[in-house]
């Protein structure tokens, strides 16, 4: 086994550089985080305010849908003569 050397001192320099990017990079976090925030609670309101016109639009597409699938199960089930 080996025996375990002293650490190694560290200039005060480069802690304080370590520091001081580790700090910078958190502050960075939060900004981007309350940007990315405002800009996603923007777009929900905006998807809320479309949600009924979307809505109502999928169901008038559902309705022809189905009947036009009816339509042809009628034709499938009684051929024209």
């Amino acid at each position: 086994m080996s025996a375990l050397q002293a650490p190694v001192k560290v200039s005060p320099v480069i802690k304080f550089f370590r520091w001081s990017f580790l700090s910078a990079g958190v502050l960075y976090g939060a900004f981007h985080q309350s940007r990315l925030s405002r800009r996603e609670n923007a777009r929900r309101e905006l998807e809320e305010k479309e949600r009924p016109a979307r809505e109502a639009k999928l169901a008038a597409e559902k309705k022809i849908n189905s009947e036009r699938e009816i339509k042809e199960l009628e034709a499938l089930i009684a051929p024209a003569k």
